[in-house]
């Protein structure tokens, strides 16, 4: 078999793997959305099917990591593909981790129905809602950014991400005063602090797919630098 013939090959096993990647993120970021729309309608039943998405989810992850082993075992990459590969991994277990935080929160929103608070929480669920587009929005672009290998709007992602950290430190500050002024929605209002928090994670492994997108195209590990490194390294 000529060598072009295996780097042929090899290019078209890369092509799939992230064809799947992006599809997988795609997933996800409907069952981010559908929890926050089973929280902002309290629909039991939005709220059961993101948790049967869960197990699709899961399911995708051991099966791109199984076929990652398989072309690092059997084509031995070097240089940016073993990068590629390497990130790969990574981008597909933060994706699984985010599907976790939206079956966080539509066990959330069983647990609010079974308790029948929903009457009372028309203006936090108004804010979630909110902090949640931002944290979906950053998800989709990231998502981009791999489908193109643009190292230019991950960094964007990576200077987007302390707009949810804000939105995030707000809406605790509404909430702690929510439960002062009515201290029969404290159990609840707890309840939505965690989905806030699982909400925030989202935008978290956002940012970790644009920093695993910088690694792919520069080589460089870009975790834990300031932003003037990142961006001198991108640019």
């Amino acid at each position: 078999m000529s060598e072009r013939h295996l780097s042929t090959q090899f290019d078209a096993e890369l092509s799939g793997i992230s064809t799947r990647v992006l599809e997988m993120g795609g997933l996800v970021e409907s069952q981010v959305a559908q929890a926050v729309y089973a929280l902002s309608n309290f629909s039991g039943e939005i709220a059961t099917q993101v948790l049967q998405v869960e197990e699709r989810v899961n399911a995708m992850e051991v099966e791109i990591d199984r076929d990652l082993s398989s072309i690092i075992a059997r084509r031995q990459p070097t240089a940016r593909d073993l990068r590629l590969l390497i990130a790969v991994s990574k981008t597909i277990a933060n994706l699984e981790r985010v599907g976790d935080e939206a079956a966080r929160i539509a066990r959330t929103v069983q647990r609010l129905i079974n308790t029948g608070v929903s009457s009372r929480l028309r203006l936090p669920v108004a804010d979630l809602a909110f902090e949640s587009e931002l944290a979906t929005k950053q998800l989709r672009k990231a998502l981009d950014a791999f489908a193109r290998l643009d190292t230019e709007q991950a960094l964007e992602v990576l200077k987007q991400d302390d707009q949810i950290d804000q939105e995030f430190d707000g809406l605790l500050r509404k909430l702690i005063t929510y439960m002062m002024e009515d201290p029969r929605t404290i159990s609840a209002s707890i309840d939505l602090v965690f989905v806030a928090k699982a909400i925030e994670r989202v935008g978290d492994h956002a940012k970790n797919l644009a920093e695993a997108i910088i690694y792919i195209v520069k080589g460089a590990d870009v975790r834990h630098s300031s932003m003037a490194t990142v961006e001198s390294m991108v640019r």
